[in-house]
């Protein structure tokens, strides 16, 4: 189970890679003013931004989930399987969002989305 925590502690700091991404090599990036700098990105910038939000949004189903599947005392292989693809999975959607692949990039969020349900689902058989 240690593995699927460390895999909770990446699917939190992913945020903080994509907001990253989006103030790269920028000089002109307004720590004053953060928000509305980040409204007027475009582009790749713009996506990395989006990616970031989505990222947070992700985050809270997903720790939850883990959580359940430990309490719930689903075999801690699999909660470490699950854990691990969803953050391969997640870094598959950033990438995708980065190059603008919107269809790959909604199939991608299904797929992670399905394994979080999928904690869910043991945490409720076990």
């Amino acid at each position: 189970m240690k593995l699927s925590l460390f895999m909770v502690l990446v699917a939190g700091l992913l945020p903080i890679l994509c907001a990253g991404i989006a103030k790269s090599r920028l000089s002109e990036y307004d720590n004053h003013h953060p928000r509305a700098w980040f409204r007027g990105l475009t582009g790749w910038r713009a996506r990395a931004d989006a990616a970031q939000s989505n990222s947070l949004e992700a985050f809270p189903f997903f720790a939850a989930g883990v959580l359940a599947a430990w309490h719930s005392g689903v075999d801690g292989f699999w909660v470490d399987q699950i854990a691990s693809a969803f953050v391969i999975v997640r870094l598959a959607y950033i990438a995708c969002y980065l190059a603008d692949r919107a269809s790959l990039r909604s199939l991608v969020w299904m797929v992670g989305h399905g394994l979080i349900v999928s904690l869910y689902i043991l945490a409720l058989r076990a």
